[in-house]
């Protein structure tokens, strides 16, 4: 009999032990249990932690209720203007009602993934390609409400849309690039025209400013300067014509002749490459020329008074040549007229003793 009761007590012990494991689950932190009971959905949504369900009669659905990162394919589109493009994108989205998510579709990932393709080209058709490439956050914003719209009947949260990546036709990105760089080369050329207007009315208030500022007067601008070496001013190199006549006294024995520059063999010489031109004459315009030249002065000099006539008393010339030892003279006779004395000498008449 005691057997009979040990047997009994441990089929007992032993069916609830496989009662409660058939029975426990486990539902984690980030899940949520679902439960149904004969294909009916039956009270609350478990919890997380350990639960039991009745084996055979409860069916437990997990669902989770993280952030899901679900790739979108890429699709290929024709945008308002006219151009073909493939883009592709990427949807952040979770479960915020699990029993309408268990419920409402058969599967709420394969839904939502089929949304956001066709909400992307829907969205790649009413934009342009300046909008697909500048304006990603106003159409991430778009898609985000053309998503979420149906999928908050499925339990389910957009918490976000991005797009990925907008590709182009090789050929539109070569005309691409031919309209950036005519785009920077005509900001390049308003850039310079800029700078030289600028350069130019600079220029002009320069040069308005000087017309503005007054001159400094001729005084002022032909003061000698402390630092300027004193000028010099050349001598007169003109003969003189008054040491030039021969005076003598005592007898005519002892009187000597005066020297004649054109009897000079030097003198003949240039007369006769010259001409019959006077040694006198060309040594008096050769002075002149230089003086004329030393009186110029500055622009800014005042006009001094007229040039002083030429002087006399400075002998530039060579000295005498040396002559032939003089011959006696013959006397004069009482009746005979003086000869005349040669040119460029004084005319004076000499009185003999």
């Amino acid at each position: 009999m005691l057997d009979e009761i040990l047997t009994a007590v441990a089929a007992t012990a032993a069916a609830s032990a496989t009662y409660l494991v058939a029975a426990a689950r486990v539902v984690k932190q980030y899940e949520r249990g679902v439960v149904f009971r004969l294909g009916r959905l039956h009270g609350e949504v478990r919890p997380p932690g350990f639960t039991l369900v009745v084996p055979g009669v409860d069916r437990l659905h997990k669902v989770n209720l993280q952030i899901i990162t679900m790739p979108v394919p890429a699709q290929e589109g024709i945008t308002r203007d006219n151009v073909t493009v493939r883009v592709d994108a990427v949807v952040y989205f979770k479960v915020v009602d699990a029993p309408a998510a268990i419920v409402n579709v058969e599967d709420y990932r394969f839904a939502v993934s089929q949304m956001a393709q066709t909400s992307l080209r829907s969205i790649i058709g009413k934009s342009d390609l300046d909008d697909l490439l500048s304006n990603r956050e106003k159409l991430n914003q778009g898609l985000e409400l053309m998503i979420d719209s149906p999928a908050i009947g499925w339990g389910v949260q957009i918490d976000r849309v991005e797009i990925k990546d907008v590709s182009l036709p090789d050929t539109m990105k070569r005309s691409m690039a031919r309209q950036a760089e005519a785009d920077r080369e005509r900001r390049a050329r308003v850039i310079n025209a800029d700078a030289e207007f600028q350069a130019s009315k600079k220029l002009a208030e320069a040069a308005q400013q000087m017309s503005d500022t007054p001159r400094p007067s001729s005084s002022a601008c032909c003061r000698p300067s402390s630092r300027s070496p004193p000028r010099r001013t050349p001598p007169s190199c003109s003969p003189s014509r008054s040491n030039s006549s021969a005076s003598w006294s005592g007898p005519p024995s002892s009187r000597t002749t005066p020297w004649n520059p054109a009897s000079s063999p030097t003198a003949r010489d240039t007369s006769d490459t010259r001409g019959s031109r006077d040694p006198h004459q060309v040594i008096d315009t050769a002075g002149s020329q230089f003086l004329s030249a030393s009186r110029k002065v500055s622009p800014c000099q005042k006009p001094g008074p007229p040039p002083a006539p030429p002087r006399h008393d400075v002998n530039c010339s060579p000295g005498p040549a040396p002559s032939a030892p003089a011959s006696p003279s013959p006397a004069p006779s009482p009746n005979s007229s003086p000869a005349p004395p040669p040119r460029g000498t004084s005319a004076t008449p000499v009185t003999v003793p």
